[in-house]
């Protein structure tokens, strides 16, 4: 069996944590997203519930 060269255990560490700084920036995007996701479904719903109001306004303006 063949040694590993002492200079790899440290590459080895600095790719792990290099990984781990990935996975954390995934995460933190995801979660980000997600607020996004339900800011946006938020905004979806009142611009509805506005659009419906004009609709009345306008349903009640054309009867006169």
């Amino acid at each position: 069996m063949t040694e590993t060269p002492p200079q790899v255990a440290p590459a080895v560490e600095r790719i792990d944590r290099a990984i781990a700084r990935i996975e954390a920036s995934i995460a933190a995007r995801s979660e980000s997203g997600d607020a996004l996701a339900r800011r946006h479904a938020a905004l979806k719903a009142r611009m509805a519930e506005a659009v419906a109001a004009l609709d009345d306004v306008i349903a009640r303006g054309s009867t006169r």
